[in-house]
């Protein structure tokens, strides 16, 4: 299975949901800036929040599910985390297209600074943006029969990775990979990380793993501390299957985590299986969005790629420390 990576023209929403993280002072400001422009400016929208105790005054109240209602866009504010939680509220079905906001400590994931909302939304509002399709992963559970464990892990749908680990266990993890149904290896290691594009740069990168582009359509494999130096990270096409089952030798149990939340205790015998979900998560581009009073050189709008930039400006990629004592001077 292909994931479409292309971008795509947005509609006109009707109705939004907020997605925010911890009202702090800062974060309230901004969403009601942000909401007076929005309802001044399209007043037939309709604003959605979670069922929270900070839900701001006036939205319609949302909760996720098979009867919620539709939504035709979602904007964040906050952190990468706050994408992935938006994510986790769209585990059946299709994804609306997001539009993130800077709020957080980390910003891999958010094209946007708050301060640039107006021009972010009248573009998305009036159809003047474009998304890249990051895809997701969806996991399914097996028993020691291999029949499948539970419904309610049936919608299991992940944006960066799944994460098989010891957690607290003092004892490596033997686990069994097998990729659409053959038999990989035996890993006896911290655990393994399967992950999207999008999440080589989180967990899998810090676990040795590549950096890989998000428009491609890849499903990346990582050891964590395996005991074989020779055990590598694999990148499949997304058309794999990639199980995970903890061996019958194994010493203990392994946790199991999805874009950071604990989920599951997997036994020995017991299995995950991941594979390319068939809906991506739509995320508006900032270089989708020109400013036709603005005159820049290279690329023109929807070429210009947001990756590039961030891997050279939040990873610093392939600095060495000579440019980045030329970069610290420069900012004095």
């Amino acid at each position: 299975m292909q994931m479409i990576t292309a971008l795509s023209p947005l509609l006109r929403p009707k109705s939004v949901l907020l997605v925010n993280k911890l009202r702090t002072k800062p974060v309230v400001d901004a969403i009601q800036a942000l909401l007076s422009y929005v309802w001044e400016k399209y007043p037939d929208v309709k604003v959605y929040h979670e069922d929270r105790p900070d839900i701001p005054e006036g939205v319609h109240v949302w909760k996720p599910g098979p009867d919620a209602q539709k939504i035709d866009l979602v904007v964040t504010l906050g952190g990468d985390g706050t994408i992935l939680h938006a994510s986790s509220l769209f585990k059946v079905g299709a994804v609306p297209p997001v539009l993130s906001f800077s709020m957080g400590t980390l910003g891999f994931l958010l094209p946007f600074h708050i301060d640039d909302f107006a021009k972010a939304i009248d573009s998305a509002f009036e159809g003047g943006a474009a998304v890249l399709h990051r895809m997701r992963l969806s996991c399914t559970f097996q028993d020691k029969s291999g029949s499948q464990i539970g419904t309610d892990f049936e919608e299991w749908q992940v944006m960066n990775e799944v994460a098989l680990h010891r957690g607290s266990s003092p004892h490596l993890n033997t686990i069994d990979v097998f990729v659409d149904g053959q038999h990989l290896t035996e890993a006896v290691s911290d655990g393994l990380i399967v992950s999207t594009p999008t999440g080589s740069t989180a967990y899998s990168l810090s676990a040795g793993g590549p950096i890989v582009h998000p428009s491609l359509s890849a499903i990346v494999l990582t050891p964590i501390c395996p005991r074989s130096l020779s055990f590598r990270p694999l990148v499949f096409p997304s058309s794999s299957s990639i199980t995970l089952r903890i061996g019958d030798r194994s010493r203990a149990s392994a946790g199991l985590s999805m874009d950071g939340q604990i989920s599951h205790v997997l036994s020995p015998g017991e299995s995950v299986t991941v594979q390319a979900s068939l809906y991506p998560i739509p995320c508006i581009n900032r270089s989708s969005i020109a400013d036709p009073d603005e005159s820049r050189e290279g690329v023109g709008p929807g070429k210009e790629d947001d990756w590039v930039r961030d891997i050279n400006n939040l990873l610093q990629y392939n600095a060495t420390f000579r440019s980045k004592a030329l970069l610290r001077h420069s900012r004095t």
